[in-house]
């Protein structure tokens, strides 16, 4: 039976965030700079907001148990979640229904089957999708290459943004793309929500009165995580602000499988009471552990 420690420091944390610049990319979106990324022998490029968390396993392909390489990459920025999901497509190839089919569109989104709508990239076929309107707002793309099934999915509040729509727009696939080359690791640290303009964010020695915790929704342990036995420890900083919003939330250790992602959506529902300084509410650092056993 899984089981989740949730372990809370109020240690200090000083902001500090990678700066990424652009490079074979462009600005996408006002204030900040977006970069395409590859990854060595794959045969797509994409243009994301900072440098994604990736993970590379082998599994065992439902229709014939065939071992191949996996590999799923993440980040979010401004309330949209980047995910894709690469599959080597050994012999007996699969054809893009194939990899659909055995995917599936039900689970975390639910896409509409009445929402497909087909695509080309680069002469290569895809498909795309929309979820439900019950479910979490979310686009999907599904590709295929001469050695490669590829996942491209966008969720979140900010959907209806025109970066997502620029984002889908940047995939290219081919062979020797340019781009700033990925390896597995945690990625850069994320951030969400910026602190209010001009307000002044605290130490927890600074203030008054620190921020207390009303409830903390504990973060999920999911299927991947579960069958990788994956355990460790995903560490955050975030802005617990005077408006009672968890913010600028930055990961600082990361896991693989979804679990930082969890992480950060269960760390964005913490309930709180402000911080006091000088009778009034005032925006604090604190530092958050979630530590993940299967």
């Amino acid at each position: 039976m899984k089981r989740i420690l949730l372990l809370l420091s109020l240690s200090l944390a000083i902001a500090s965030g990678a700066v990424i610049q652009a490079q074979q990319g462009g600005g996408v979106g006002p204030g900040i700079l977006w970069s395409r990324y590859t990854v060595k022998d794959e045969e797509f490029s994409v243009i994301l907001p900072r440098l994604p968390a990736m993970a590379t396993t082998k599994v065992a392909r439902k229709s014939d148990s065939k071992i191949r390489l996996e590999r799923k990459l993440f980040t979010t920025y401004d309330g949209v979640y980047y995910r894709i999901t690469v599959f080597e497509n050994p012999k007996p190839k699969q054809s893009l229904e194939q990899f659909i089919d055995e995917l599936g569109l039900t689970g975390e989104f639910e896409f509409n089957p009445a929402s497909k709508r087909r695509l080309t990239n680069n002469g290569f076929n895809g498909i795309e999708y929309s979820a439900l309107e019950k479910s979490p707002t979310a686009i999907v793309q599904f590709l295929a290459t001469e050695n490669h099934l590829y996942r491209f999915i966008a969720s979140g509040t900010g959907i209806g943004r025109s970066e997502v729509t620029q984002f889908f727009s940047s995939i290219k696939l081919g062979r020797k793309l340019e781009g700033i080359e990925i390896s597995d690791g945690p990625g850069a640290p994320i951030q969400t929500q910026e602190p209010s303009s001009g307000e002044t964010i605290y130490k927890g020695k600074e203030v008054e009165v620190k921020a207390r915790l009303l409830t903390m929704p504990p973060p999920t342990y999911t299927a991947d995580a579960r069958k990788n036995a994956v355990s460790g420890v995903v560490v955050l900083k975030a802005i617990f602000a005077s408006n009672g919003q968890v913010q600028n939330i930055r990961v600082i250790t990361g896991l693989p499988f979804g679990l930082t992602e969890q992480a950060v959506n269960a760390a964005r529902q913490i309930k709180f009471t402000p911080a006091m300084k000088g009778g009034r509410p005032v925006s604090m650092w604190m530092q958050l552990e979630y530590n993940f056993a299967p």
